[in-house]
């Protein structure tokens, strides 16, 4: 705006110039005109105004014991059905407004706001997240209820299992075994789940606070607050031969035991490096990693002419990983950046193997069926 202001060209039309800023002539020529001086005519007296005495007696009818707990709308429609006319429903409003007596009597929850979640490790079983996921049927309208715990550090699978229901006692149950199967200590790990009512349920908060388990949730109506378990879910149902609907919870077993065994031992995680979940849950990053490396130096050697960039370095996973972390490049470092604000202060852990749970429910869901994966 100033700009076209500035130019003093009678070879340039001010529409031309407008055109070339993207700016229309009448925004111009409102901004630039010389603001109007205010009328010092009074204001005209309308000659429909209700008179003060009326007004007074609009409002003592509306403070009557009658009518002081009843909206204008509710006054005038019982007086007119009594055959009684004092003014139009916005003639009340307005005279209330002039007295400062219009308000939402109601009452009203204060807004909330929700911290966000920040969770973050630097080691195997320091941060969990879990979650769970519709699998269809073939049977219209019946779903089955697949639960699975991630690893936040090193994406892997450390306990999973499929239910006909989402209980919060299959929860529990998943959660307890799957803690004393990898040796968990109380202050090791912090659980990062959403919202759902298994995730919020009095029987899943006792178990986790009787093994000294944190927890911590996403925000309400907030979608990617548990990125990591949502894309884990996206890598099953995208799988080539996900079968997309299950004839029952025997076949869903059957399709999902090999499924995360694949998933933990041979998916090159694209986050991790290339490495599998289990190589860096396992600890054997540095041993794949001088594999990698000598054959990367070997074709380095054979045509250097092939890498303009210089000898390749074979990559690391990151350091640090986040739910959203205060440094948004925090995310994606390689070992041996620093990543300040984000390392967690709970002590890292051994990596121990992984626990599969697969749980059948009966008609009544009063006993379940688990089996474990062997590592």
């Amino acid at each position: 705006m100033e700009t076209i202001e500035e130019l003093d060209d009678p070879r340039v039309p001010v529409a031309a110039a407008c055109r070339a800023v993207g700016v229309s002539r009448a925004t111009l020529y409102r901004r630039t005109a010389l603001p109007r001086p205010q009328s010092c005519m009074p204001r005209p007296h309308n000659h429909r105004r209700i008179p003060d005495s009326e007004r007074q007696h609009i409002v003592d009818v509306l403070h009557s014991e009658e009518f002081v707990d009843q909206p204008p709308r509710e006054v005038y429609a019982t007086l007119l059905s009594l055959g009684v006319y004092l003014a139009s429903i916005r003639t009340m409003y307005r005279i209330l407004a002039e007295r400062q007596e219009t308000r939402e009597r109601r009452a009203q929850r204060p807004p909330k706001t929700h911290t966000v979640p920040r969770v973050a490790a630097s080691a195997p079983n320091q941060v969990w997240t879990w979650d769970i996921t519709k699998l269809a049927t073939t049977t219209k309208g019946t779903f089955l209820s697949l639960y699975v715990i991630l690893d936040l550090f090193s994406r892997f699978v450390v306990g999973w299992m499929v239910a006909e229901v989402e209980s919060k006692d299959l929860a529990a149950q998943l959660f307890k075994e799957t803690l004393e199967r990898h040796g968990i200590e109380p202050g090791q790990v912090v659980v990062h789940a959403d919202r759902g009512a298994p995730m919020r349920s009095d029987t899943l908060a006792q178990l986790l606070a009787a093994m000294g388990v944190s927890r911590s949730f996403n925000r309400p109506r907030v979608s990617n607050d548990n990125p990591f378990s949502e894309a884990q879910f996206k890598t099953l149902k995208y799988q080539p031969d996900y079968p997309g609907r299950f004839n029952n919870i025997i076949d869903a077993r059957g399709w999902l035991q090999p499924f995360f065994s694949w998933y933990n031992d041979d998916h090159h995680h694209d986050g991790l490096a290339l490495f599998t979940p289990a190589d860096v849950f396992r600890g054997r990053v540095e041993a794949v990693a001088s594999q990698r490396q000598r054959a990367l130096d070997a074709a380095f050697s054979a045509h250097p002419e092939r890498f303009v960039n210089g000898p390749p370095r074979a990559r690391r996973p990151p350091s640090t990983v986040a739910i959203n972390p205060l440094d948004p490049n925090a995310l994606g470092r390689e070992v041996g950046s620093s990543s300040p604000g984000l390392t967690s202060s709970i002590a890292p852990a051994q990596a121990q193997p992984t626990t599969s749970l697969s749980t059948r429910c009966d008609a009544q869901h009063r006993h379940s069926q688990s089996a474990a994966n062997p590592p």
